[in-house]
């Protein structure tokens, strides 16, 4: 065991598995034991913890943990003392923010923040809820809540405030949404002292390197062909405008090799044209990393 650890958090919940994933393919591979809160990493200078995304930024605040992976709005929620070090946009369902929403029974005659007045609201995010009221110069009960947040307007709340990423949920339930309170996304967060130590510094950088890369590959494939100087131009004009083709030549000075990276999305449409404009031995192959 390495003298020099680095202290690691790791959401558990709804985004253990999309965290995992993605320091899969940033090539650490995180392996959790059942009812384990210390899963293992196959990198000697790391102690990861399992902790729930709504506790993270505190633990981190307080140097139990020197980093970890947790949501803006936990940040906001806790008003923790930490350093962002990157954003890093993904959730357990996509690669976009959830929304905090304001939501309202299909019914209800609230129709916009200002009808929240001596109204009850129940949330998860009762500070941040409240700040937001403040903002809009509204007083109402903000309830802190357990669970189950959709189930609970009409009878136990008149509003909710609430996570989403689809709606889906809150359509489910005959909710409606009324305002969107906040956007969030995924932050790599620093205890203070731990952000100035040169050594974790160096080591959190270096992670975060490894995890935008994995992100920058996601939708990406690597494409190479080789094509005769006759058809280069007609080739090149195909690949999209904002890549920069490698060419290199070939033992035959008459012929070169050309690799790119594209979008996933095209290949189908691509490869075709590539092949009519003269390209062959046209090989598609995957990225795990893209780094700048």
């Amino acid at each position: 065991m390495s003298e020099r650890i680095l202290k690691l958090g790791l959401p558990a919940g709804s985004l253990q598995e999309a965290t995992a994933e993605l320091f899969r393919k940033a090539g650490y591979n995180i392996t959790f034991a059942s009812r384990s809160y210390y899963p293992t990493i196959d990198d000697p200078e790391i102690q990861c913890t399992l902790l729930r995304a709504q506790e993270m930024a505190r633990y981190v605040q307080d140097g139990v943990l020197d980093c970890g992976l947790t949501g803006y709005d936990w940040i906001l929620e806790q008003d923790a003392k930490v350093v962002e070090l990157a954003e890093l946009v993904y959730s357990k369902i996509s690669r976009r923010p959830v929304r905090w929403v304001l939501a309202v029974p299909n019914d209800s005659p609230i129709q916009s923040v200002k009808d929240l007045q001596g109204k009850r609201i129940a949330t998860e995010v009762v500070n941040l809820t409240r700040r937001w009221l403040a903002q809009h110069g509204v007083e109402a009960i903000v309830e802190f809540s357990w669970g189950a947040t959709e189930v609970k307007p009409p009878r136990l709340a008149d509003a909710i405030v609430e996570v989403t990423e689809t709606g889906s949920s809150l359509r489910a339930n005959n909710l409606r949404i009324v305002a969107e309170v906040l956007q969030s996304t995924t932050r790599f967060i620093a205890n203070p002292q731990a952000a100035r130590d040169p050594w974790k510094r160096r080591k959190m950088d270096d992670i975060l390197l490894m995890l935008k890369g994995a992100m920058q590959a996601e939708g990406k494939v690597g494409l190479m062909l080789n094509v005769h100087k006759s058809h280069l131009q007609a080739v090149l004009a195909l690949l999209p405008a904002l890549q920069k083709p490698t060419v290199s030549s070939l033992s035959d000075p008459d012929w070169y090799a050309v690799n790119t990276i594209i979008d996933e999305s095209l290949v189908r449409t691509l490869v075709p044209k590539l092949k009519e404009a003269g390209g062959c031995g046209i090989v598609e192959y995957p990225l795990n990393k893209i780094i700048p």
